[in-house]
């Protein structure tokens, strides 16, 4: 558990903390306190976030809670499982409607060009690393992590058919002006 504050006059510092520490997958039980998993690579990250407190002149304490009640760690467990399920479902969302849709608008304006299909490429990337990234910090098997592998596998399928297309209708050749 990290317990901290930063100065009130810096939004940008709480921010900036409370971004790593989402980055994590810290799991927020009130405002500046904050529980993770009890891992070595937390550690260092953690440790590395309470120097940044410090820089930005404010103070933290760092608890490591070995003996917790069966209630308060249910409530750890369901508070990270929602948590994580919540990424998942963002995943899915985002393949369903502004991947499919990206695609379905070029395959609409016939837009059947090497660099619309690599700009689409490097959106699947991105969905790709996110996904590893929620992944990640899915300690508790979330649900939505199948469906969202599954959604993030048909894009891949679904951007394979329009780069098959692209190269089709352009001989393979890239378009010149």
């Amino acid at each position: 558990m990290l317990i901290y504050r930063v100065p009130s006059n810096s939004s940008r510092a709480r921010v900036a903390v409370w971004r790593e520490l989402k980055r994590l997958g810290g799991l927020y039980v009130q405002q500046a306190v904050c529980v993770l998993p009890d891992r070595a690579e937390l550690r260092e990250s953690i440790a590395k976030i309470r120097d940044r407190i410090e820089e930005l002149e404010g103070s933290s304490i760092f608890l490591t809670l070995p003996d917790v009640e069966a209630d308060a760690h249910a409530q750890f467990v369901d508070g990270f499982r929602k948590q994580s399920a919540k990424e998942y479902a963002e995943i899915v969302e985002e393949c369903d409607t502004k991947f499919v849709k990206e695609i379905e608008f070029e395959r609409f304006r016939e837009n059947y060009t090497f660099e619309e299909a690599e700009e689409i490429r490097q959106d699947l990337e991105k969905l790709r690393r996110w996904l590893d990234k929620v992944e990640g910090r899915d300690w508790m098997e979330a649900d939505g992590r199948d469906l969202a592998r599954q959604r993030v596998a048909a894009c891949e399928e679904l951007l394979e058919q329009f780069e098959s297309d692209v190269y089709d209708r352009t001989s393979g050749e890239p378009q010149l002006g």
